[in-house]
């Protein structure tokens, strides 16, 4: 299991046994089936709305764990509003509309299990009547909403270059004088590029960019083997190709790593950091490979930019040569209609090019 989801799936073993019986059930249920850090944010979601139902009086228990199943069977359509309600407005539990709808998707899956599909010894559902069943979950971005908001937001076409060119090299230029800053940045300068063109030239997710060790990378073939997010079975790796421009740079890393890090025998992970005090060097985690994207964008002048805003740069272009299905595919998104979002930002993208065309024909 990888690093991230056996964290997750150490704290998912601690918190279930402080949920009722029946969401110990749910959650045994969707085992085989999601991951550990999906089944983690079910549970969290779970955790707010007991807490919320002990706060508001609509259970007859004192404890989380003790909360029947009858209370969730007497709660009204009302009751609901009122918690959305509640997560949209008290000053501790702000969340934004889509985190609104996610819990209550969560709820939504869990009242469906215990009506439509658990039974009691008696083979009767669990639950005899579903308030969720009446609730409506609106979507709450449309791809064409999101692609207006990442519209501006982008590396394109000269950009993409003009980055890793500026990491290569530019920033060096403008830290010259801070002497810690350059330390650092001379140490992990080739990885940091490393890390930067893998993504913009695959579109990987930062999960996936930790995970990844380093028999994970096929030169030759130019694929790399990932754990795709959201999969559960950690026997298998999907491959995932990357563009040839990412080749230099990641053989440059490979070739400096062991001696640049001094990892142990055992480590297999492609990208490494040396904490402080360490002789040693270990896996890089999310927040480390976050903040040094951010670190280069902001000294960039795209203070905007995030390793996320790396990966939808890599998919605009790449969907500008290719079709939905294989954009769908090479992201490891589950559904087209997440892809969507770049078919609306490669319309603009293209009417652009099709200007400078015609520009630069004219000047012809």
């Amino acid at each position: 299991m990888n690093v991230i989801k056996l964290k997750d799936r150490q704290e998912l073993d601690k918190k279930v046994p402080s949920m009722p019986w029946y969401i110990e059930k749910f959650i045994n249920y969707k085992l085989p089936d999601l991951s550990p850090s999906s089944l983690l944010e079910y549970v969290r979601d779970y955790e707010t709305f007991l807490s919320w139902l002990l706060a508001e009086g609509l259970s007859t228990a004192t404890d989380m764990k003790d909360i029947p199943l009858e209370d969730l069977e007497r709660l009204h359509i009302d009751s609901i509003d009122n918690y959305r309600m509640f997560l949209a407005t008290h000053k501790q539990k702000t969340n934004s509309r889509t985190t609104i709808s996610r819990k209550l998707s969560s709820l939504r899956s869990l009242f469906h299990y215990l009506s439509q599909i658990a039974e009691d010894e008696h083979f009767y559902p669990l639950l005899k009547r579903n308030v969720m069943a009446k609730i409506e979950i609106k979507r709450t971005h449309k791809p064409k909403d999101t692609a207006a908001k990442l519209e501006g937001k982008l590396l394109q076409e000269n950009e993409i270059f003009e980055f890793l060119k500026y990491i290569r090299s530019g920033y060096g230029e403008d830290i010259a004088k801070n002497k810690q800053a350059m330390y650092f940045y001379q140490l992990n300068r080739i990885r940091d590029l490393c890390i930067v063109s893998l993504i913009l030239h695959s579109g990987l997710r930062v999960s996936e960019v930790v995970n990844l060790n380093t028999d994970d990378v096929d030169l030759k073939k130019k694929v790399l083997y990932v754990l795709r997010k959201g999969k559960n079975d950690d026997t298998f790796k999907t491959p995932v190709y990357f563009r040839y421009e990412a080749v230099e740079e990641i053989t440059e890393y490979l070739r400096i790593r062991a001696d640049s890090y001094k990892p142990a025998k055992r480590e297999k992970a492609m990208f490494l950091a040396l904490a402080n005090g360490k002789q040693e060097g270990s896996r890089m985690t999310k927040r480390a490979i976050q903040e040094m994207v951010i670190k280069y964008a902001k000294r960039f002048g795209k203070p905007y930019l995030s390793v996320h805003k790396l990966r939808h740069s890599f998919a605009t272009d790449y969907y500008l040569q290719n079709d939905l299905y294989k954009t769908q595919e090479q992201l490891g998104h589950s559904s087209p209609d997440t892809t969507q979002i770049y078919a609306h930002l490669t319309d603009k993208t293209m009417a652009e090019a099709i200007d400078r065309r015609n520009a630069e024909n004219e000047d012809n």
